[in-house]
């Protein structure tokens, strides 16, 4: 086991429904966070797609519904993504720090 130790950030939110346009607004605040799964159907098949999210495109472990913890490295664009959502939710993140071995389980598992 080594020593060395890495931070991350656990992001929390909460979103305040009446703050959103409507129904629709609200999923497309979900979806662009964590994507969605699509299902095509045809005459003779049905094809399944993931639609990838912001969370997607980086490593990171889900901790509950509404919190999530991302690497430092990533931090930036997940406050950029919140950022566009401001009036409509509101979050708030710590900084945690984890031994190496633990972050690259952790991340490792939530891919």
């Amino acid at each position: 086991m080594g020593f060395s130790k890495k931070t991350a950030v656990l992001v929390t939110f909460s979103v305040n429904t009446s703050k959103f346009d409507s129904n629709s607004d609200r999923n497309k605040f979900f979806k662009n966070l964590y994507g969605w799964e699509q299902t095509v159907p045809t005459e003779t098949k049905e094809y399944h797609y993931h639609r990838k999210g912001i969370l997607d495109t980086m490593p990171h472990s889900r901790v509950d519904q509404s919190s999530f913890i991302v690497p430092d490295a990533n931090f930036d664009e997940v406050i950029s993504f919140f950022e566009q959502w401001t009036n409509k939710i509101i979050w708030k993140t710590f900084k945690v720090l984890l031994e190496k071995d633990e972050m690259d389980e952790m991340f490792e598992e939530a891919e």
